[in-house]
């Protein structure tokens, strides 16, 4: 391929170059020609290496070129190689290729140079186009043009008085844009309006006058220290104007807080307005300082006048709706025009203006209401508010106060004492429900709950662990209809929560082990299992040793059942009862059982030989053991033939033995009826009240009353009807009197006295020697019933009296053990 003439090849090289030389000389080496006038570096290519390599002339001008990269012109070339170059100059005939030659170039060493006013003519081109750009008016200079004038300066050195004269030049638009808004609308939207305006055509210009200038950004300014980019420098000067303009920034400010406080007084507002300006605070870095210093302090004041406005004119649940949707409001106003660091402070402003200051208020207004309301989606709000200013030690303080409070009308009202428990579960019920819902499951509302239902339970000691006792026995009792076995179930449970409170366990087990006597001598227990399963949730709750006497007493119903069938199976069985009579007995342990008194009463004869029979086959089996009739506890079931049909009766063994009286006589007195039968004076009048008084009245007495006179009399009722076959008198020793409670009560006391003193010497036996005082700590330690300090000092003088302890002669206040 044919190059162009060797002048038009160099005309284009670098002129500022500085041209390299060999010591050695070229055996290819030609003399300079004429034409090379180049002010190009030109080095030797080697057509057999692939490297470059310098040669020296005479001059240190001379420059050596390989011709087999490039023509020479006619002139530069020797008379007998000039055919040939001629040849390849031709672009109308090719020809092969020739020998290698090489050329020298004489370099010039003037340096080319700036017109004189470069600068200045360059300045004006781009000052003209950054007034245009502030001006808004067009500029005849293309962009291309611009940015190469730019670059022409920085390459020349010229960046940093390009930077200055910029610099300046916006200074002057800027300043003029922030004064010519001083005295503008009154109107702050308005103004806002002219502001944001001002701020968007900075920007806009900035990002212009940047585009032109980025050759100087790129270099200038990543060069020297301290100097920052042209958009910084835009943003520093409208900072450093808008503050010497203070009516201005001023202005801005109470705009931008009054539109705030309008659309939190419900007012619609131009949110982007607020977006933009407060982005235009944020870009300037006075976002802090400026803006939301004082718009915190509004903030703080706009709520802490609400809040006292609302508390005073709303009821709780709304007052709590209405805080929430204000700092639900603010979380947005965050999110649409705020910095989203104000968020934390703003949120924790409104806070402490809305809830903090007024937290006792609304406790003391609302929290009881809500609480009896059972208001689960108002007790949470409140709850979850409350988790956000940490008071919820204040709720759970009044959660304490509120179940202390409710629960004392309940325990101590002695007139609702049958209601007490069927209460109870349901406070607590819904307690828990409030709880799981409202609260949270928070554990220590979990442990409040606890803590004061076990303060209001024993705040009447005894009386609601005998009330618990009755409410289980009525619930296991047969005639409960319509409750299945679920359901019993998950009352057994609710009730043993009532029981882990009780402190006196042992009063309850008094009570609930009589009425399961009764509940199983009388056959009344409505479910065997259920009977079981309580026992078993007892032994869980309060170990082996609480239910042995219990899970006892149910062997020996068991075990009775079998001496039952052994019985009617034997041969005295057979032989000798008497006809028309049956009978089972129950063979029950002394220490498994409640204490019944003795109660004595005549039997009739049948009965008599029934008892003598049994005694006799118990006895031949079971040698060394002795059997005591507990005749209060017997229940029969008579045949009665009436003059309007035949019933039977299902009576006590008392109410038997009177009416079995009357088989003989049609009429009799209160005091034959005594002689005959020899029960008690108080247990007759009951028994006789019940067959003549009660609903069922198959004797009447005269003259008619309800109370038993010692002068009354009593006849066979011959007129008696009623509609069923079976009939049942209620008898009156199953109801509980008021003794049998004094003794139940009393018998538990005694039982205390017992284990008072086996923990006083088993502690003594163990120290030796002890103070009062320690050996008191002790014993409230290991008691597991609720008893006073004066008591446990009767019982230690008890001991010393007994000699058990004595006091050391030195010092009465310290005890020494006896061996």
């Amino acid at each position: 391929m044919s190059l162009p003439p060797t002048k038009r090849s160099l005309s284009n090289a670098n002129s500022n170059a500085t041209a390299s030389s060999s010591s050695s000389s070229s055996p290819h080496f030609h003399p300079s020609m004429k034409k090379a006038k180049s002010q190009a570096v030109a080095c030797s290519l080697d057509p057999n290496k692939n490297g470059l390599h310098h040669h020296h002339n005479q001059d240190d001008n001379d420059v050596v070129f390989d011709p087999s990269s490039m023509a020479l012109d006619d002139d530069s070339k020797p008379d007998d190689a000039r055919a040939p170059a001629a040849a390849n100059l031709s672009r109308k005939k090719a020809t092969p290729p020739q020998p290698a030659k090489k050329l020298v170039i004489k370099l010039v060493k003037a340096k080319p140079t700036l017109p004189t006013n470069f600068e200045e003519e360059t300045w004006a081109k781009l000052k003209s186009a950054i007034n245009a750009i502030f001006l808004k008016q067009p500029d005849s200079c293309d962009l291309e043009k611009l940015y190469q004038a730019v670059n022409n300066l920085c390459l020349h050195k010229m960046g940093g008085s390009l930077y200055q004269r910029i610099e300046k030049e916006c200074e002057e638009h800027i300043s003029a844009a922030l004064r010519s808004l001083v005295g503008q609308s009154p109107d702050l939207v308005v103004f806002l309006s002219l502001v944001e305006k001002c701020w968007q055509d900075l920007c806009d210009q900035m990002l212009m006058i940047r585009g032109i200038a980025l050759y100087l950004d790129r270099t200038y300014v990543k060069q020297t220290p301290n100097v920052r980019s042209l958009w910084d420098m835009g943003l520093q000067l409208f900072r450093k104007h808008l503050s010497l303009a203070s009516e201005v920034e001023h202005k801005t400010v109470t705009g931008l807080l009054r539109m705030i406080e309008s659309e939190r007084l419900g007012e619609a507002v131009e949110r982007t307005l607020l977006n933009h300006l407060l982005k235009m605070f944020t870009a300037l870095g006075i976002y802090s300082e400026s803006f939301e210093k004082p718009f915190l302090e509004c903030t703080s004041e706009f709520y802490a006048a609400e809040g006292m406005k609302y508390m005073q004119q709303s009821d709780v649940p709304d007052y709590l709706k209405h805080v929430e949707m204000r700092l639900h409001e603010e979380h947005e106003r965050c999110l649409l025009y705020l910095d989203a660091l104000t968020r934390k402070p703003l949120i924790a402003t409104a806070e402490r203006q809305l809830l903090e200051r007024h937290i006792p208020a609304i406790l003391d207004k609302g929290f009881m209401m809500l609480m009896d309301g059972h208001r689960i989606e108002d007790l949470q709000r409140m709850y979850s508010l409350f988790s956000r200013v940490n008071a919820l030690e204040s709720l759970r303080q009044a959660l304490s106060s509120y179940i202390r409070r409710t629960g004392q009308g309940i325990v101590l009202d002695e007139e609702k004492d049958k209601d007490m428990v069927p209460s109870l579960l349901e406070f607590k019920a819904s307690l828990d429900s409030i709880w799981e819902e409202s609260f949270s499951k928070n554990e220590a509302f979990c442990n409040t709950i606890k803590d004061a239902f076990e303060h209001l339970i024993n705040l009447r000691q005894n009386r609601p662990a005998e009330l618990i006792a009755k409410f289980l026995d009525e619930k296991l009792r047969a005639g409960n209809k319509g409750t299945s076995e679920e359901e019993l179930e998950g009352t057994l449970d609710k009730v043993l929560v009532l029981f882990r409170f009780i402190q006196g366990k042992d009063v309850f087990e008094a009570f609930y082990k009589k009425d399961l006597a009764k509940r199983l001598l009388l056959g009344k227990s409505a479910s065997i299992d259920a009977e079981k399963s309580m026992i078993s949730k007892l032994k869980t709750e309060c170990g082996s040793q609480f239910t042995n006497k219990l899970e006892g007493m149910f062997k020996d119903i068991e075990l009775s059942k079998e001496i039952n069938e052994s019985f009617k199976q034997s041969s005295q069985a057979r032989i000798k009862l008497p006809s028309g009579i049956e009978m089972s007995v129950h063979v029950l342990t002394t220490g498994y059982w409640p204490t019944y008194p003795p109660m004595d009463v005549r039997l009739p004869h049948e009965l008599n030989v029934y008892q003598d029979i049994f005694k006799e086959f118990y006895l031949s089996k079971y040698s060394g053991r002795r059997l005591m009739w507990q005749n209060s506890l017997g229940h029969c079931v008579l045949k009665a033939d009436f003059p309007k049909g035949k019933k039977e009766l299902a009576v006590s063994l008392f109410q038997t033995v009177v009416l079995m009286l009357f088989n003989d006589a049609q009429k009799l007195s209160f005091q034959d009826i005594k002689d005959s039968t020899g029960i008690e004076d108080k247990e007759l009048r009951r028994t006789l009240q019940s067959l003549a008084c009660g609903k069922v009245r198959v004797l009447q007495k005269l003259p008619k009353g309800r109370d038993v006179e010692d002068d009354d009399s009593f006849v066979f009722n011959e007129g008696f009807t009623a509609p069923l076959y079976r009939l049942k008198v209620n008898a009156i020793q199953m109801k509980e009197t008021v003794e049998e409670n004094t003794s139940t009560t009393e018998r538990v006391f005694q039982d205390r006295q017992y284990q008072v003193d086996a923990a006083i010497v088993r502690i003594m036996k163990t120290r030796k020697v002890l103070s009062h005082t320690l050996l008191i700590t002790e014993l409230f330690q290991q008691l597991k019933f609720p008893i006073k300090p004066a008591d446990l000092k009767k019982r230690i003088e008890s001991l010393i009296d007994r000699e058990y302890l004595e006091r050391d002669k030195n010092n009465p206040q310290i005890y020494n053990y006896l061996a």
